[in-house]
Formats: structure tokens, sequence, C-alpha cells
């Protein structure tokens, strides 16, 4: 008709060979890939709608100087695609808040409450050439910067990172495989440096081109139709929980759905009965961990070692040959270790000292799915430092600053052995340690025997308290997989009899129960789960009692501080090794402080079932508190002279700075006479009964008392005593006029902020002791005859004036 335009291009896909021509390029697996030029296609099977896929990205190559390295994650989402209303395939994110079963009612209640958003929606190019099957392109998707599959957001405000430049991004290539594809991508952002400086973040590369480009790698691994059976989490044995809400329809009340995170580990069918029967049998699928080649050679052995020490453990569970750690085949193309279907130790060239071990796992059941250890380099330098600081008193051979490769071998393998227990799925135990009696720290046979802590989950480094004259071999020094490992690896992997969920939990609580009370190493101390009051699950520390094994790891410090001017010694070198050490040495020393204090106003946690006897909370015995406290008067408050070592000072301390002994005397008394300390030791009182505590009033009495000693003995005050008396006077002001505002919630979901102590016994404690400080100091004042002493105490009185009475 005169005057129409052209008619309209038919909407719709078009037929399969326009799309996918004969020049196209194409790889089959979990997706169908298929290149045509510089487009990338995926064919997409509608067996395969609906599904839910776990993308994980990870950062391949990275410009230097932000403390982000290749193989460390950048983001990880699950998905499903589905088809749209309009010739479109739409993803959804799913988020697992809430399920039900299909069969029951509820279900329909539980899907009209939570819609997953759609993330992004694709045409359709095509069918498939039996029309089972869509075409739709994915070179933009990939290439731009879509959150799924891009750098989390939280990541990209840390790293400055802001609009990507186009232009300057691309797919590099895509790779499919039976059950994921792998997608390799170069991605440039526009940046600028952090006006902090790289300190706060950002690359140093931004400086010189505002943009920084990094190499990622998305793996889409679909999650198992069927998900593995849960494992119902117990806080008695230390795994990762993962959680959602349950509804039935029977219930009366809804279920929180706590499960334990660990690997798929089954018998083969034909092995199933021997296994239930406690036989050992081979896995279908073992776990396989495989070691960087840009790892340094010498250390990969150990590292592997650190993997294989596990085989012991999963014995326990019925496992042999469960797990092991293997070169990476280096000569293999079709392998790639940003591959999410691999676990790999990541070496990483960067100064940060530390190593890390996470886990990617299927939100719906717990299961393990893949892993990637993080191991930076300089996390040789941590594990010398501790090693010597611990150990040089009892060991020659920890007396240097390089150590011969064996020694260092066998530090990596027990990093490499905590770190890898990480990802089987388990927790820090920092309560191991507390299950071994401290004089068993120096019996030469059995600590050798038996390990100085039950547990290579704890931070228990090396055993400190042992002396030299106990001639205790390395055996007896180096922590190991232990008695609570083994068990917490049955446990978690071993076969649980029980028809039905229910009965496995019962079941479940009967193991538990016979195998703690047939071991008590095999105690789980609560460090993450939130009770930071149990002075048995701290991190660093040693043995059942911190005070004994505290002395004797002070009796070795003061042995190792004559030393270390000698062990630091480098031809050619300045005194860089001798301030790192001495710093780690007051270090050790400030950590022995804060394991005794921990004591004071101290609840034990120790978590039980209803079929068990006993209290789940107990308080720290008043004699073991007293012990503390006399233990810090004696080896902090009256101060330690030996630490101030001036012939090491001068050489690596400016005098303008205050002295770090200095510093650790006033922490740890501030910390003393915290309110929230103090406000547990009062409702401990009332819990417990007078009777057995240490009393709110009796601590600050005994502080008084402690840290005013010389007013009793007439004596001057040094300036270590003075300011640590003032730092005592202004703690107290701050408890009897508190001005920290706290956030108190009176109901789900509304806080109010309220003075922390203000309208308890506190405060009016508080201004009891300055008032009896200022009697005392006004009289002393009056008779000394040291002139710095006399001024110190005449400041003291005229600030308890001025807080008690400000007008």
């Amino acid at each position: 008709m005169p005057g129409m335009g052209a008619a309209a291009p038919k909407p719709g896909p078009k037929p399969f060979k326009e799309i996918i021509t004969d020049k196209a390029v194409t790889k089959k697996g979990l997706f169908t890939v298929h290149k045509v030029e510089d487009k990338y296609y995926f064919e997409i099977p509608d067996s395969l709608l609906g599904q839910e896929i776990m993308a994980i990205t990870r950062f391949s190559k990275v410009p230097g100087g932000a403390g982000i390295y290749g193989g460390e994650m950048a983001n990880q989402q699950t998905l499903k695609f589905e088809k749209g209303p309009s010739n479109n395939i739409f993803i959804r994110t799913v988020t697992l808040i809430s399920v039900a079963d299909s069969t029951q009612e509820i279900y329909k209640a539980v899907n009209n409450s939570y819609l997953n958003a759609i993330a992004t929606a694709f045409d359709i190019k095509a069918l498939g050439k039996d029309s089972t099957s869509s075409v739709i392109e994915v070179t933009d998707f990939f290439k731009g910067d879509n959150q799924i599959v891009s750098i989390n957001p939280n990541v990209k405000r840390r790293l400055n990172l802001s609009m990507l430049a186009s232009d300057r991004s691309y797919v590099q290539s895509i790779n499919t495989y039976p059950i994921n594809t792998e997608v390799k991508t170069v991605k440039t952002f526009i940046t600028a440096p952090s006006l902090g400086g790289f300190g706060s973040g950002g690359f140093p590369a931004a400086s010189d081109a505002g943009a920084v480009t990094i190499e990622m790698n998305t793996s889409l691994i679909i999650l198992p139709k069927k998900p593995m059976q849960q494992r119902h989490w117990d806080k008695r044995v230390g795994y990762f929980p993962d959680n959602f809400v349950q509804f039935t329809d029977a219930q009366q009340r809804v279920e929180d759905k706590n499960f334990a995170v660990h690997w798929r580990l089954e018998p083969k069918p034909e092995d199933m009965e021997k296994w239930k029967r406690g036989e050992l049998v081979e896995p279908i699928k073992p776990i396989v961990y495989y070691i960087d080649p840009a790892t340094p050679r010498k250390w990969r052995t150990y590292l592997k070692a650190g993997v294989d020490d596990w085989q012991k453990a999963f014995e326990k569970a019925g496992f042999k040959n469960a797990i092991m750690g293997k070169d990476w085949p280096e000569n293999d193309s079709t392998m790639s270790m940003e591959d999410a279907r691999y676990s790999v130790l990541r070496y990483f060239a960067s100064d940060i000292e530390n190593a890390y071990g996470p886990n990617v796992h299927d939100p719906r059941s717990g299961e393990i799915l893949e892993s990637h250890i993080g191991w930076y380099h300089n996390v040789m330098r941590l594990v010398h430092d501790w090693f010597m600081i611990q150990t040089a008193a009892i060991n020659p051979r920890s007396r240097k600053m390089k150590f011969d490769d064996e020694l260092m071998g066998q530090l990596i393998r027990f990093v490499s052995s905590h770190e890898v227990g990480h990802t089987l799925g388990l927790l820090h135990n920092m309560g191991s340690s507390s299950k071994t009696p401290v004089e068993k720290l120096r019996d030469k046979a059995w600590v050798e025997a038996n390990g100085h802590t039950a547990s290579i989950m704890d931070y228990a480094r090396f055993n400190y308290v042992a002396q030299p004259e106990d001639n205790i071999s390395e055996k007896g020094m180096f922590p190991r997989i232990g008695d609570y490992d083994e068990w917490a690896i049955q446990w978690g992997y071993g076969y649980i009899p029980g028809k039905d969920e229910e009965e496995q939990k019962v079941n479940s609580d009967k193991m538990i129960v016979k195998a703690i009370s047939e071991n008590p190493r095999r105690w789980f101390g609560t460090y993450e789960l939130g009770n930071s009051a149990d002075p048995r699950a701290q991190s660093e520390d040693l043995s059942d009692n911190a005070m004994k094994a505290s002395e004797y790891g002070i009796k070795n410090l003061k042995r190792i501080i004559l030393g270390i001017p000698e062990w630091t010694k480098e031809e050619g070198e300045d005194y860089e090794n001798l301030s790192d050490v001495y710093g780690q040495l007051v270090g050790q020393f400030n950590r022995y402080m804060n394991h005794v204090l921990r004591n004071i106003g101290g609840v034990y946690e120790t978590y039980k079932s209803t079929t068990q006897t006993g209290d789940v909370y107990e308080s720290v015995p008043k004699a073991t508190q007293k012990e503390a406290f006399s233990f810090l008067n004696a080896q902090l408050f009256q101060t330690p002279t030996w630490l101030i070592d001036k012939t090491i000072l001068n050489k690596i301390a400016n005098p303008i700075a205050n002295e770090r002994v200095q510093t650790i005397q006033i922490s740890v008394l501030t910390n003393l006479l915290d309110g929230t300390r103090l406000n547990r030791m009062i409702t401990s009182a009332n819990r417990f009964g007078a009777d057995k505590v240490y009393p709110f009033d009796e601590l600050m009495e005994d502080t008084r008392k402690a840290v005013w000693s010389e007013l009793v003995a007439k004596k001057p005050i040094d300036v270590y005593r003075r300011n640590l008396q003032k730092a005592h006077v202004e703690k107290l002001i701050d408890l009897a006029y508190p001005t920290v505002q706290a956030p108190v919630m009176i109901a789900p979901g509304f806080t109010i902020s309220i003075p922390t102590y203000k309208n308890t016994d506190i405060a009016s404690m508080a201004k009891g002791q300055l008032k009896a400080i200022q009697a005392e100091v006004n009289a002393a004042a009056a008779t000394t005859i040291d002139r710095l002493t006399k001024y110190h105490l005449q400041d003291v009185a005229e600030r308890i004036k001025k807080a008690l009475d400000p007008k």
C-alpha cells in the first residue's frame, strides 16, 4: 500500500541454521556452547530448565597491590534458567530461606510468600534441531558487569571499582564439561586510587591508567537433582552449619532446619552393608586436593602430607583412601584450576602472613562441592616466629632466622592440615587444648604419644609449657590430628543408624554422649558459637590451667629474651630481625596475660542435650578466679622489668614512644574492670551463689590494693606504676559516670540506647573506690619525700575531686 513502510521482521526464534551457521565451533557439555565468529551461544535443553546451578566466579589474574590474588573467590550465586512468556529465557537468582514438601498443602503458602528475583532475560534466538532446547546469545551477558557473574558489590566498593569499560572487556573463552561450564572473561573497570592511599583499598595500578583490568573465571556447576541427605547439626561437634526454615502441615511451630556442611562421601553400593558393620571400604568418589603448580617444588610434599594426614581420621568413619593430596597435572589441557569440579591449594606470591580454607557448598543440603585453599607465601614468616618464640628455650633448631627446609616443611604441613580441616567442614575447636592437664605438657612420654592438644583445629600452636629439663622432642611440640579430629570426622562422615531423620537425630545424640563420656578430649569448645566468656575456649592457649601454663611460658620467655640478640643476627643486616622477634616475644607475653584474664568473671558453657545431666552454664570457681588475679598482680601489675631489656630497646626503639609493657599493663587493667565483665560477675553471684563466685566488689577492692600497694609500704612510685595508677583512676571515673551508650534490644527489631552501668551497683562501687583512693593519696602525699611521687599523688587527688564534685 502506498506510503506504508516495509513489513516489520517477524518476532520470535529463527531457524537454527540461521543462528548456528556452518562457521560455528561447537562444544558439548552441561550447556552446548556454540561460538560463531565473535559471538557465544548457549543451547539450553528443556530438561535443564528449573534446575539449580551454582555460579562461582573467581579472580584468575589481577593487578598487584590490593591484597586480591588469582584463585580467590569474587562472587557466588545460586540461579536457575526458566522460560519466560515472550520467547525468552530468564535467569532467576535463588535465595533459600524457607522450604516445604511439594506434596503438602503448606507448600502453596511458602511459594506464595517468596519470589526469587529475575536477574536477566535473553531472547530465544533459535530452537534446537529437535525443538527440545533453546539457543540464547550470552556474549554481552558474560563480558558485562552483571552482578551474578561478576564481582560481589562489597568487594567492588573495597577495591574502588566503578563502571565497566565495555570497549576493553571481552569473553576470552568458554569451555563446557558434563556437569559444568567454564567462562573466562577479561573485564576492565574504571577506578581511582583510594583517597586514603593504597592501604585503604584499590589497586595501585589505577593511579597510572585510571582503570584496572582483571581476568576472571565463572564456573556454572549444576547442583545434584537429588540433594545429599542432610546431617543434623549439633553444637557439641564443631561443623560449619547452614540452615533454612522448614514448614510442614503437621507442625505447630516453625522449625529452623540446621545441618552440618560436609562432603558427600559414600560407600560403593556393593560395600554399603560392610560399611554399616564398621568394615573399612573405599568411597565412590574420594576427596582430592590438587597442589598449585606455582608452589615452590620443595614445599609440595609437605602440603600434600597435610592433606594425607586426614586419612587416619576418615578410617574412623569407615573409609580408606578417602582423601588425598595430588600434584596438579600440568600437561593436561582439559583441566583448569578455576574449574569448580577441582579443589586446589592455590599458592599466592604475597607478603600476607596467613592461609585460609573456605568451601563452596550446596545450600539445600550442606554438601561441599569444592574448595580452594588460599596459601600466602609469607605464612612461612608467621610460623617461623611462632616456633621460635614458643620453643627456642627447649629446641636449638628454632634459634635462627632461617630454618632448615625439613623443619619449615613440617611447619607448613601442620598449617596445611589445619586449613584442610576447615574445607572438610570443621570449625575451630579452641577448647580442645583445655582438655590437656598442664603437667602432662611436661611429661615426655605422654605428650609425645598424645600431642599437646587434642585437635589440629585449635589455635594451640606449639608446646610453650615444656621446660628445658623435660627433654621433650619436636614430636611433643607440634600440633597434630588428634582425638577430637578423629571423632569429629567419624561423626560427620560415618554411619548413623536410623530409618528416618528423627531416629538418626536420637542415635546421633547417643553417639555424642557416649563418645565424650568415654574420652573428654573429644569435647568441642564453643568459641565460634557466640560465648566469649568461657576461659577454656581461647585461641593460642594451652592446658587446663592458664595461670600455671603461663607461668611456665614466662620462664621460657625469660630464657629466650637473653638469646635473641645473638639468634637474630645475620651478616650485613641491621636490627630489623631483633625488632621483629622482640615484638613477637612481647606479644606472646601479652597473650599469657589475656589467657589468664578470661578466667575472672568467666562462665563455663558446656552444651548438652536434655538426655544429659548437669547444667550448661557454670561459673569459673572462685579459687580459680582469685588465682588468676594473683597471677596478674605478680606478673604484670608489679612491673615485669625483665621484659624491659634496655640492651635490646636501645637498638630497636626510639624512646619517644610508650614502652610496650606499659601499654599491656593499662590494657589488661582496663579490661579487668570492663563493665561487661563486672555486670556478668554481679549476675553470676545471683545465679550461682555469692559464695561460689568472685564477687565484683571483692575484685574491685583487690585491684585497688594491688595497684596502690606503695601507699601501704610507703615506697616511692616508679613511672610504670604511676601511669598504671592514673589509668586505674580514669577507669573508675568512667564506671562511676558512664558516657558510653550501648544499644539494648527491648523487643524484636526495637532497640534503645542507655548508659551501660548507670543503674547498677558498678557505678556506686566505683565512686566508693574513688573516695577510698582519694583519702589514701591525700594522706600519702603529705608524707612522701619523693618529688615525682608527691606530684603524682596530688594530681590523682585533684582528678578524683573534680570527678566527684565537678562544680
